[in-house]
């Protein structure tokens, strides 16, 4: 029987608790679970008033992966949906992660969490700047904090802030807390930004995303400030083999990565992390720390 379990006055039915989905530690969706009910506090405020897409991955990232932005089939009523108009589909809507329930109802699903770098309130208008530092082989994550510290101090020349997080999977993202400004505009920075980069550092970072010009240099996207592209969101678990987190680690830790295990997170060590250091990406949220476009 699946068990029924009550978040918050909601009722909600759990299922397969016992099926391991990350092999490598043999972690099971009980307790993936446990662990979005353990951080709800901290990666709540980065879903909320955003629509959400989903990577599903059931049977665990060896399985099915399926990307997906409209509300599941079975989606409860009280689950939270917004109008997210897509040329195909000028009716479309997307779910919206706003409280507990609706939180542990979409872990239920076996998902990562993607978010844009928007509210559901203002499309289009972003309140932050990612870059995402991917690493082509033989490079790892230690070159692309290399990169990050690069990028970190030319952000601070336009008088910007950027905040860490690990991707969950081989790189590093930068968040940058803004002003709300139109997502093409901020595009046209952080493209600047990766052009720049390549300039400055030619034997380590690329602007392009073709194959062949990334081996053993770190790839800056910048293109998921587009307002149709998400990033995975903060405190998201990934779908590999190891329970791995994209989560804030401190610009110490990134002054300091001489290894690429140094930046593995799995979801373990993040409660720990929280009580150590609290939030590290509060400031995201903080109009003070939001700054302007050149």
């Amino acid at each position: 029987m699946t068990p029924i379990t009550e978040v918050e006055g909601r009722r909600l039915a759990l299922s397969n608790l016992d099926k391991v989905l990350h092999p490598a530690t043999g972690t099971t969706k009980g307790e993936l679970l446990h662990y979005y009910a353990t951080v709800g506090a901290a990666i709540l405020p980065h879903l909320r008033d955003r629509p959400v897409s989903f990577l599903r991955y059931p049977d665990g990232p060896d399985g099915q992966l399926f990307f997906t932005k409209n509300p599941p089939p079975g989606t409860p009523a009280w689950v939270n949906t917004t109008p997210v108009p897509r040329s195909e589909d000028p009716r479309a809507r997307q779910v919206m992660i706003q409280d507990l329930p609706s939180l542990m109802w979409a872990a239920n699903l076996v998902v990562e969490f993607h978010t844009p770098q928007w509210r559901e309130e203002a499309p289009a208008i972003a309140d932050r700047l990612v870059l995402d530092l991917d690493p082509g082989a033989p490079a790892t994550v230690v070159e692309c904090c290399v990169v990050a510290r690069h990028l970190r101090e030319r952000l601070a020349a336009d008088g910007l802030t950027a905040y860490a997080k690990t991707s969950g999977a081989k790189g590093l993202h930068l968040l940058v807390p803004l002003e709300p400004t139109p997502s093409d505009e901020v595009s046209a920075y952080a493209r600047g930004l990766a052009v720049e980069a390549e300039a400055d550092l030619p034997r380590l970072v690329v602007h392009r995303m073709a194959k062949a010009l990334r081996p053993g240099k770190v790839f800056v996207d910048h293109s998921q400030n587009a307002a149709a592209k998400t990033t995975a969101t903060p405190y998201t678990l990934r779908a590999r083999p190891l329970p791995a987190v994209s989560a804030p680690v401190t610009w110490e830790e990134v002054e300091n990565c001489t290894s690429p295990d140094r930046l593995v997170l799995l979801m373990d060590d993040i409660p720990p992390r929280l009580e150590r250091y609290g939030e590290l990406l509060a400031p995201l949220f903080d109009p003070a720390v939001a700054g302007a476009l050149p």
